[in-house]
């Protein structure tokens, strides 16, 4: 017979075991926490900016120049014209810790576009129904060919802006400041996996995580150094479901919002997603 202390380390490790495989089930699970507005057909980001609960969206090629505010519960609040700028192909958003919003206008699916643009839009949340934006333009570096881009973030007063393409993800930057530029190239890293088009990015309010956007998984990437965030270690989270995701937000250190284009029999959603 066993002993009252074999028994309690049998439940003790029966325990642990069911609790490993409950947590291993939830891996890449995906919470629905509002449709988007039915009106929004591709939603192509999804920012948080500080001290506002608006989920600020917009919508990609095709679509109008307008940034849109949306409820928590997905209802949009502010609905914004940018009236001096057009959406040539809007992908991404990112903000500062002053309330500011930049529109990353850099999608280049002809591989064909020469200039690169990022507005400013100044306090949205305080924003009248039509602004002008500020306007960051960008080329890229003289040896490098035209790239597609879909996603970038604002981190120590710099744009991170990552290429999408199947075969090389390529990191260049470009400072904070109105007016031309062109972009400095850092590195680049092969990642790992069938499908490997990097559609938004993020990193956490302390600099210490980067997250890296596909449609069947996430890139979480930790422990690098300076801005070479390719020199980090990268793991890739997969999804339980694919989807034409386009939008990835921080909105604590582990937790993150994604928002998904509408298709005939899925998406248009924002979810809810924990990296660990």
């Amino acid at each position: 017979m066993r002993s009252d202390l074999e028994t309690m380390n049998l439940n003790i490790i029966t325990l642990f075991i069911l609790f490993f495989l409950i947590s291993s089930c939830d891996t890449g699970k995906l919470t629905v926490i509002a449709d988007l507005p039915s009106s929004l057909k591709e939603t192509s980001a999804i920012e948080k900016v500080k001290d506002s609960e608006l989920l600020w969206v917009i919508e990609d090629a095709g679509n109008k120049n307008n940034l849109y505010g949306l409820s928590v519960h997905g209802d949009i609040i502010k609905d914004i014209d940018i009236d001096n700028v057009q959406n040539i192909d809007w992908e991404d958003l990112t903000s500062d810790t002053y309330g500011n919003i930049y529109i990353g206008d850099f999608g280049n699916n002809s591989k064909k576009r020469e200039n690169f643009a990022i507005y400013k839009v100044t306090n949205p949340s305080e924003a009248k129904d039509s602004v002008d934006a500020q306007v960051i333009s960008f080329q890229l570096p003289k040896d490098m060919k035209s790239q597609d881009f879909e996603s970038f973030f604002l981190f120590d007063g710099y744009f991170y802006i990552f290429s999408k393409d199947h075969k090389k993800c390529k990191l260049i930057t470009v400072p904070n400041v109105i007016g031309d530029h062109v972009a400095v190239y850092i590195s680049e890293v092969k990642l790992k996996g069938k499908h490997t088009k990097v559609t938004s990015a993020d990193i956490s309010d302390d600099g210490n995580t980067v997250v890296l956007l596909n449609h069947d998984k996430l890139w979480k990437i930790t422990n690098f150094t300076g801005a070479d965030f390719f020199s980090g270690t990268i793991d890739a989270i997969k999804f339980d479901h694919d989807s034409q995701k386009e939008g990835i937000n921080f909105i604590n250190s582990n937790t993150v919002l994604i928002t998904d284009e509408k298709t005939k029999h899925e998406g248009g959603n924002i979810y809810r997603f924990a990296l660990d």
